[in-house]
């Protein structure tokens, strides 16, 4: 494959006859394959006559748009490393990713433009000019630097992971055609943006690496907005985090119980105007008639406890696929298939990825006890940003990544999350797993997402808990819920206290704000 991203991709839109086929839904707006990357290829010519060369690093904050794309693209074209960053991030965030990366331009919206005003700022809208002259794409090397996406930040400063010109091709390969199988005739729906990695992923680089489609949304995501995007477009895959799926299936069970209202549903189960119904989510059909384009989605960021998948799964009529991936792999390399999956498991490791599972200080444990997981492939990052030692402390010379999360793996290859290594407590003197707590409590039938933490200052180990759809929180279902952990855990493991919340705390990047919980009450 030729080194230059934007350039094979653009080539093989020719080779396969891509380029008259719709790769964008932009709400009314279709933008084919063909005219994407004529955009980019203007786009590069704007940055060029801004300055910028190869090695040099565009700072974008956009939406998912045209423009973004045009933007990340037209970097790529020209040599230089695109740096993504949220537009929605606080000034402090954007402050601190411009100090950081120290950008030779920024691309964002005119209301942005002050806050990166030490470098050539360009507004999206810019880069559709038409150029005096196109400079031809830059020749690099598979392995030069492409792209800079920020951690989270949870343990510190946000790091910028730098990702090379191949490694959407390798995380392509592993999720989108081993797991989900992606074809041309797929259209995909990512509610992660575009300037975060599973939305990188999934809304940018698969249906452009096969010649499919997907939708650009550049809203703040609200449930009626998704089901609106839904109705309108009939994506065949979605790409979210387990709150998004707890949030539509609520609005789903809601609408349903609303309905049954509507209709005067009887006890025996036949509806208002004589039909039988069949006991099935939504009409009856295959899943809910919002849902009834999708073949599968995929979930990811945070731990989808089994009851929400079942759910999952009743409501929109097909598998839901858990996986694991970090900002440092760049997306899933770990996750369910159509294929092969298994409840509870976040799946298999996926081709080319390889795996290790070793205890802290010590040697390799075996394959069923839990350990710390280490992954090696080919779109590890290269490093963080300008931080050697950090990058020393999880990434080997020899391309072992630590990525602190806490797993098992069965003797079926499926690999069981434990949370991850930060988020352990220590109560009583007993090291703790918060997501063995949560676990229990997402058995009862009315929890839809449970979230344990220690609050400040405090040993005492509390849990919040988002309910079902017309469920009423209470102190006996408090109490019923405590006993539940009780029954099946060790004492020290047992909340003090069960906090009903209408959804959980979130940062920018969906996951979930457990600092926050912390810290309150």
């Amino acid at each position: 494959m030729e080194g230059n991203l934007a350039a094979a991709l653009a080539r093989r839109a020719d080779t396969y006859g891509w380029r008259d086929r719709p790769l964008f839904y932009a709400g009314d707006t279709t933008y084919t394959h063909g005219d994407v990357h004529d955009a980019a290829t203007r786009a590069a010519a704007v940055l060029h006559a801004a300055g910028v060369r190869p090695g040099h690093r565009v700072l974008i904050a956009l939406p998912d748009s045209a423009g973004f794309v045009a933007a990340l693209l037209g970097t790529f074209r020209l040599g230089a490393v695109a740096v993504l960053t949220g537009p929605e991030q606080s000034e402090d965030g954007h402050a601190h990713v411009l100090a950081d990366s120290r950008p030779q331009a920024a691309v964002c919206a005119p209301d942005l433009a002050v806050r990166f005003r030490s470098v050539h700022v360009l507004a999206a809208e810019d880069l559709t000019d038409e150029p005096v002259a196109v400079p031809d794409p830059v020749p690099v090397p598979p392995d030069a630097p492409a792209y800079v996406q920020y951690t989270s930040g949870t343990t510190g400063p946000p790091k910028g992971a730098v990702h090379r010109h191949s490694d959407p091709e390798a995380y392509f390969q592993a999720l989108a055609i081993g797991a989900l199988g992606v074809t041309p005739d797929d259209v995909i729906f990512s509610l992660s943006k575009a300037c975060y990695p599973y939305g990188l992923g999934a809304t940018v680089f698969f249906p452009m690496f096969c010649g499919g489609s997907a939708v650009l949304w550049p809203e703040a995501p609200t449930v009626e907005g998704v089901l609106e995007q839904l109705r309108r477009h009939h994506p065949t895959l979605l790409f979210t985090v387990p709150t998004w799926y707890a949030r539509l299936v609520r609005a789903h069970d809601a609408q349903e119980a609303d309905r049954r209202r509507a209709n005067g549903r009887k006890a025996n189960g036949r509806t208002g105007d004589g039909r039988k119904g069949n006991g099935r989510a939504g009409d009856g059909r295959r899943g809910d008639q919002v849902f009834g384009s999708l073949r599968a989605v995929a979930s990811a960021g945070e731990p989808l406890l089994p009851s929400l998948a079942d759910r999952i799964e009743d409501v929109f009529g097909c598998p839901v696929l858990d996986g694991l991936g970090s900002t440092e792999v760049g997306h899933t390399f770990i996750s369910n298939t159509v294929t092969r999956r298994r409840r509870g498991a976040v799946g298999v490791v996926l081709d080319p990825y390889e795996i290790v599972v070793r205890g802290e200080g010590r040697p390799d444990e075996g394959p069923s006890e839990p350990g710390v997981l280490y992954v090696r492939g080919p779109s590890v990052m290269a490093e963080y940003l300008g931080r050697p030692e950090r990058t020393a402390e999880v990434l080997a010379p020899d391309g072992w990544l630590r990525t602190g999360d806490l797993v098992h793996v069965d003797e079926d290859g499926f690999v069981h999350h434990h949370g991850r290594v930060r988020d352990q407590l220590t109560v009583s003197g007993e090291r703790v797993s918060p997501l063995e707590v949560e676990r229990v409590l997402g058995r009862h039938p009315e929890v839809v997402e449970a979230v344990v933490v220690s609050a400040d200052g405090d040993a005492a180990l509390r849990a919040f808990v988002v309910l079902a759809t017309g469920t009423v929180a209470s102190p006996e279902l408090e109490a019923r819920l405590l006993a539940q952990v009780r029954e099946r855990l060790p004492a020290h493991k047992v909340p003090g206290s069960v906090t009903f919340l209408s959804e959980l705390p979130r940062t920018p990047m969906g996951k979930i704000h457990r600092v926050a919980l912390r810290r309150s009450g």
